[in-house]
């Protein structure tokens, strides 16, 4: 528990309960001078002190009759609509974006939102906003989120370690692959290579078929033109993939004052951030299926340019800002995670000198020309276009294979 934060309701109830015999046993004077310190350390006011240590029982009763609803249908309505755009996320990441999601909104035809309901939407609560989205329930499903080798003479070159959760300054990335191979890694078949910004959360994403240096190259030089900051650090695993000298100078090459890292051996929490979102924003979509083909390869890339729009521009993510460590009676430590306000990517962005004016202009105004229910709406259309060249492929095979079968004797 914080020092500097008030009293809950139970807290003052226990501490009026052990200030209540004296109180009883005080005279007047002595009463009015605890009534004092009984204000300062509760932040109650006075008759309300009084009324509460004359009572018989100081238990907590519960409430005789119910509030009444603050807010109307009409903003029922509106969080129903920009929490389905905003792909259901969850109250403390949709708050914050509630006014101006309904301005964007309301310009794209999708809603209308008044001057009186924005104003509703700036001060319903998270709670508010939570106990909305339980009683909406969805009208749509969500988006699915279905012997010892030779050393690496360039890796003892690369320092060992992983990036500060409480990175500020834009442009230090965690890089991971993706294997899309199914349930065999024979043959060739398509990878995902991932970037996660640690102080902002802007995510590229692109699928390459193979791991091959040209595909490798391609792939990189895509994310690095479309990226709105410099890049200031990469830290990868210890994959081939990103330990050579082909890859290194390529990544030198566009990217003036590069500094790389890489995870120690074994230990997948040094690269946490892009681990997590390799389940939430790779693995969800695609699940375990085999993409091989390269048509598949360029319906994923398609399917990656609509979640980078939809993810980086519109999606609010709540960004780490406290550790509190503590021990338990037991002797257990505890550690608990305090989260600042939910903003998408792009608004962290904005919010530090990392990106040029021409590059927030030219995303501002595809923000606001985007509408984000039907960016959903595609990406729900891509996928499944995606997993249905999955499945032909995997039929096409299996029909290949009873053909080309030899009978059996009999």
């Amino acid at each position: 528990m914080r020092v500097d934060e008030g009293m809950t309701v139970d807290e003052r109830r226990k501490y009026l309960g052990l200030m209540k015999r004296r109180y009883e046993l005080a005279g007047r004077r002595e009463r009015g001078q605890l009534l004092d310190e009984m204000e300062k350390v509760t932040a109650m006011h006075r008759k309300a002190l009084i009324r509460l240590l004359n009572a018989s029982d100081l238990a907590r009763k519960p409430r005789r009759r119910q509030r009444g609803r603050k807010y109307d249908v009409k903003v029922y309505d509106a969080i129903r609509v920009i929490a389905e755009s905003l792909d259901y996320v969850c109250a403390e990441r949709l708050k914050p974006a509630l006014p101006a999601m309904a301005r964007h909104l309301t310009k794209m035809g999708e809603m209308r939102a008044s001057s009186e309901l924005i104003v509703q939407l700036e001060e319903i609560s998270v709670a508010s906003v939570g106990r909305v989205l339980k009683r909406l329930g969805r009208d749509t499903y969500r988006l699915p989120r279905k012997g010892p080798e030779r050393a690496n003479q360039l890796a003892r070159e690369i320092p060992m370690g992983r990036l500060p959760w409480d990175e500020k300054q834009p442009g230090h990335f965690e890089v991971d692959t993706v294997h899309h191979c199914g349930a065999a890694t024979v043959g060739e078949y398509v990878h995902t290579v991932q970037m996660v910004d640690v102080a902002t959360g802007w995510s590229e994403r692109i699928a390459t078929m193979g791991r091959g240096q040209r595909e490798m190259e391609i792939g990189f030089k895509r994310i690095s033109a479309r990226l709105p900051m410099r890049i200031i650090r990469l830290h990868f695993d210890n994959g081939s993939e990103f330990l050579n000298n082909h890859i290194v100078r390529c990544w030198k090459e566009a990217a003036t004052g590069l500094k790389l890292m890489r995870s120690r051996p074994y230990q997948k929490n040094d690269n946490r951030l892009v681990e997590q979102k390799n389940s939430t924003l790779v693995r969800a979509y695609v699940g375990q299926e085999r993409l091989d083909s390269r048509l598949q390869c360029e319906k994923l890339n398609e399917l990656y340019d609509k979640m980078w729009l939809y993810y980086n521009l519109f999606q609010p993510v709540m960004r780490l800002k406290e550790k509190q460590a503590s021990i338990r009676p037991d002797g257990t430590h505890i550690i608990k995670h305090k989260h600042d306000i939910a903003q998408t990517p792009f608004e962290r962005l904005c919010a530090t000198d990392a990106i040029s004016q021409e590059n927030r202009a030219k995303l501002n105004a595809l923000r606001d020309r985007t509408n984000p229910r039907r960016l959903r709406q595609e990406i729900y259309q891509l996928l499944d276009e995606l997993l249905n060249l999955a499945d032909s492929k995997a039929v096409a095979n299996d029909n290949l294979t009873l053909t080309t079968e030899a009978p059996r004797a009999s």
